[in-house]
């Protein structure tokens, strides 16, 4: 099974199922000697663990972070760094039910189509229990993007399809969904309630943004910035779509509109997201995703089996109401590491130009 890593400089694989041992990742390409304990990687293990909020899975696991290889006397070393995540409360039995049915709008289908042998238990290895693996790995993207000011922050700009009015990024952290209205915070969560006592689910949008990004990061044509960040949140399962800057928006505008003027000072308007031409300009970092309802409803849908015979399926498992807020800290990571990479890229590329300007 291709398809497991990601990075060029720093670079992830991760591994594990659903229902299996556990989850994990190697991190190969982090520089030596960045401090690394395992006490870092409560807090973000914290905010992507299921079973802590009102609209989540039950399913109970510590998210405990145990460090394999790559770190010594709480530094990294410059050697592969293995982590894993023990699952702790997996019932495999509650999948029986769906051994032969593929459940609408899951990998069910698609994994059968091309493997034929699969892991269906909780979604097996295309479940959203692997993003745990990736947050781990985004603590260490952090730490080396934090030596360079750089700061990641993800909230909810909509969900259930009531959208926010206001941006105070000063309120995210007092509610549960990391929403910058309380006011409409107040609407989504009595959407959410009503959702969950019809036995559906709801879906929404994530903004990231990027603070304290150089100007100069990315590469042209195909491994651009902008499309790097695209690949690493798409690879997300619950993500549909995602936009940079204006996004769709600069499709309706003018270009006098769309351009943002540069002054002395910097740019006056930011639609272009802070990247241009697949390269950071030194601004803000923008970009929103589409994140899909969970799939997995306590609602009868029609399905067929594996012999094609027309089904009925009722999900009755252990599911969240939406993917918001645990995939925050996943969308958090991703951009992480897809910075990281790219910094340590312009690293390289920096020591290259400075060792031609001492041979010249």
């Amino acid at each position: 099974m291709a398809g497991n890593s990601f990075g060029e400089i720093f670079r992830i694989t991760t591994f594990g199922e659903s229902h299996g041992q556990g989850i994990g990742v190697v991190v190969d390409g982090c520089p030596p000697s960045i401090m690394l304990k395992k006490l870092d990687f409560d807090l973000e293990m914290a905010r992507r663990r299921p079973g802590t909020g009102e609209f989540d899975t039950p399913r109970k696991e510590e998210d405990d972070v145990e460090i394999l290889s790559g770190v010594f006397e709480d530094r990294t070393t410059g050697a592969p760094i293995a982590l894993f995540i023990k699952n702790r409360d997996a019932r495999a039995k509650s999948y029986d039910y769906m051994k032969n049915l593929f459940r609408p709008g899951h990998g069910d289908y698609t994994y059968h189509m091309k493997y034929g042998h699969y892991d269906y238990r909780g979604a097996g290895r295309y479940s959203a229990r692997e993003t745990a693996a990736r947050v781990a790995a985004g603590v260490i993207a952090g730490k080396i993007l934090s030596q360079a000011g750089i700061k990641v922050i993800a909230y909810t700009v909509e969900l259930g399809g009531i959208g926010i009015e206001t941006k105070d990024l000063s309120v995210i952290a007092d509610n549960p969904l990391y929403c910058p209205d309380m006011k409409k915070y107040k609407e989504i969560e009595k959407a959410l309630s009503e959702a969950k006592a019809n036995g559906d689910s709801l879906g929404g949008v994530i903004e990231v943004l990027v603070k304290g990004c150089p100007a100069g990061l990315g590469e042209p044509v195909f491994d651009k910035l902008s499309a790097d960040l695209a690949k690493a949140i798409m690879s997300i399962g619950a993500v549909k779509g995602i936009e940079i800057g204006a996004g769709f928006e600069a499709a309706r505008l003018k270009g006098s509109q769309n351009n943002d003027p540069l002054t002395l000072s910097g740019f006056s308007s930011n639609n272009a997201g802070g990247i241009l031409a697949g390269i950071s300009n030194g601004d803000d970092i923008i970009l929103r995703a589409a994140v899909k309802p969970i799939p997995s409803i306590a609602i009868e849908q029609d399905t067929v089996d594996k012999n094609r015979n027309p089904e009925k399926i009722k999900s009755s498992g252990r599911f969240d109401v939406t993917a918001i807020p645990r995939v925050i800290p996943v969308m958090e990571a991703m951009v992480k590491i897809t910075l990281a990479d790219h910094f340590l890229r312009s690293m390289i590329m920096e020591n290259y130009n400075k060792l031609q300007d001492a041979e010249s």
